[in-house]
Formats: C-alpha cells, sequence, structure tokens
C-alpha cells in the first residue's frame, strides 16, 4: 500500500480528479476517501471492457492520474493498457499501472505507454512470504524525484533486512513466475469441466473473456499465478478448503506455497459467497491438480450426505429442518 500511496499521493493536488478502478486492490476505497477529503475528484469504474474510458472522459482535461490494475485482483479482468495510456495522455494525465498480479517478467506497463508501474514485492517478485514490500518505477526522472521525496517525507523506506530478502528472491524469480504459470493455466483448465464450478477465470484460458487483450499485452505465456473461480455457497467454498491437503488456506498470493482462500470472509470485495482465490504455487503440478480435485470430490460428497439426511421424519409426525454453517476471521490482502 505504501507503493500505491506513494504515487497517488505525490502526484494528486487539492482540485485535481483522478480515475480509478472499481474492482481493484481491497485498500483502494479506503485511499480514496482519504483522497477525496483532500479535494480530489475521484471517479471509478470497472476494469474490463476498458469502462475506465467513460469516467476519463467525462472528466476531461481536469483528470490529472488514470489508475489501472490488470489483470484485477480478485476477478481477474484485463484492460488494455496501451488504449488507456493513449486516451489518457491526450487529456494531459499520467497513467499508473498495479502490475501485482502479473509481474515484471509478465508485463511491462511502461512499454505500453504508461509513466509508472507499481506493485507489491511481497506477492511473487519475493515469493516467500517474509517481506512486506512495494515498489514503484518509471522512465521521467521527475516523476521518480518526486515519488522519492513524498517517501522520504512518509519514511515509507525499507530496511536492509528487507531489501537483502527482496535481492535473494529475484535470482529465482523467473523460474518461480514461469512454473506457476504453467501449473495455473493447467489447473484451470482442469477446473472447466466441473460442474459445482461457475465463473471460472484464468487470463490464459483460450475461453477467457480478457484472453484476447491479455495475450496482446502479455508476454511469453506468464498469465499470473492466480485462478478465480466461485463454488456453490459459502459452506461449500469452506468444505473445499478443509479438504486441501497440498494447500494453505490463506490470504495474499505469489508465493512458492499454494495458496486459496474464501474471499467473501473479509467483505470489501464484490464477489459471491462460494468465490475461490486461489493462488498456485511452485509445487509439482499433477500433485497439485490431483488434490484440487479430491477435495473438491470431497466437497461435493459431503454436500450430497448432508441433503439427503436433512428431511421431515414422517412416522413421527414431526420434522426438523437443520443447517451448519462455519466462521472465519482475519484480515485480507
Amino acid at each position: 500500500m505504501g507503493a500505491i500511496s506513494a504515487v497517488l499521493l505525490s502526484q494528486l493536488r487539492q482540485g485535481d480528479a483522478a480515475v480509478l478502478p472499481s474492482d481493484g486492490y481491497q485498500l483502494l476505497p479506503a485511499l480514496i476517501e482519504r483522497l477525496t477529503g483532500y479535494g480530489v475528484t475521484v471517479r471509478t469504474a470497472p476494469t474490463g471492457e476498458d469502462a475506465q474510458l467513460a469516467p476519463l472522459d467525462a472528466l476531461g482535461e481536469r483528470t490529472k492520474l488514470l489508475w489501472l490494475e490488470t489483470p484485477s485482483n480478485p476477478g481477474l479482468d484485463v484492460c488494455d493498457i496501451r488504449r488507456l495510456a493513449e486516451a489518457a495522455h491526450a487529456r494531459g494525465a499520467l497513467v499508473a499501472v498495479d502490475n501485482t498480479l502479473a509481474t515484471p517478467l509478465g508485463q511491462r506497463p511502461l512499454e505500453l505507454g504508461a509513466d509508472f508501474a507499481v506493485a507489491s514485492g511481497t506477492k511473487a517478485l519475493t515469493g516467500h512470504g517474509d517481506v512486506l514490500l512495494g515498489y514503484v518505477t518509471c522512465r521521467d526522472p521527475r516523476l521518480a524525484a518526486e515519488v522519492r521525496a513524498w517517501r522520504k517525507t512518509v519514511g515509507a523506506i525499507p530496511g536492509p533486512m528487507e531489501a537483502w530478502l527482496a535481492h535473494r528472491s529475484l535470482a529465482t524469480l523467473q523460474l518461480r513466475v514461469d512454473r506457476q504459470a504453467a501449473t495455473a493455466l493447467d489447473l484451470a483448465g482442469a477446473l472447466r469441466d466441473r460442474p459445482e464450478v461457475t465463473g471460472l477465470r484464468h487470463p490464459g484460458l483460450p475461453t477467457d473473456p480478457s484472453h484476447r487483450v491479455a495475450a496482446g499485452q502479455m508476454r511469453g505465456g506468464r498469465f499470473g499465478c492466480v485462478v478465480s473461480f466461485t463454488l456453490p455457497d459459502k459452506d461449500h467454498a469452506e468444505r473445499f478448503l478443509t479438504a486441501l491437503r497440498l494447500v494453505d488456506d490463506a490470504t495474499s498470493f505469489g508465493g512458492v506455497r499454494s495458496t486459496a482462500e474464501r474471499r467473501g470472509r473479509w467483505g470489501g470485495d464484490a464477489v459471491p459467497e462460494g468465490f475461490i482465490r486461489f493462488s498456485v504455487g511452485a509445487e509439482d503440478a499433477d500433485d497439485l491438480i490431483a488434490d484440487v480435485l479430491r477435495a473438491l470430490d470431497t466437497a461435493s460428497a459431503t454436500a450430497s450426505d448432508t441433503d439427503t439426511s436433512l428431511g421431515t421424519d414422517t412416522s413421527s409426525g414431526t420434522g426438523t429442518d437443520t443447517g451448519t454453517g462455519t466462521a472465519s476471521t482475519g484480515a485480507g490482502d
């Protein structure tokens, strides 16, 4: 969040206008509230189908900054960076892209026309879940100096240990990203024919609504490590997560260990109760996919057993209607 704040708060002033995604990182609404309090006009729109063009047109030359997140988290929609950057620049606005899901190996926003590329180094860049870090890159030395000055002023400077951990992780970045992207695509393919799975999303799937745009701007077949899908309801999703053996029920993504979560437990994201965000790690692909399919079978079998056990006891003239649920608490990311 420090990297996102560094760009937005170093570039926007009272009276400026900005366009941000409505389906982006979970803490963006809190930052939008802060910007509004500073006198910045903020308009939002979804990532898919380049919908941010509409508020960009409406605000016109008042727009100082267009913020994109592609692929979006957690919905995995994709927008055309080059098209939106050209439209923003024509109105005199800067363009920043949150590149966390794609990584620098999967997508180069600056080469597609963006002025800033921003990402969480906590996720795939470092890949081990042991460092809190963000980063900003840009071509213009003046913009870089403004971000650097904001960072210095608020003290958002990484310590030596964090810098060392990030440097250590870069040595395996390509190995991890390539393995995770390939396995994520395989997993998405294995989920396509599951009857209990709906809303399957992964930009690498040829059938995905975002595939055409993603294939035109994401590099080397690296469409990211995240797969999202929806199970029938909250309880079904929780049973699936409990049945997984190789996968941690945890938030965040991009690490060498696969994680999955029912995203609706945190609130803040406009997703169904059974929505799963699945981050593919570096495990053996066959082992991981087998574990996921087995967990889906277990969750569905348990649902069937529960349905069979519920009903009315007509012999005694009384009936019962019972249900069970689970609760989970934590912090989202």
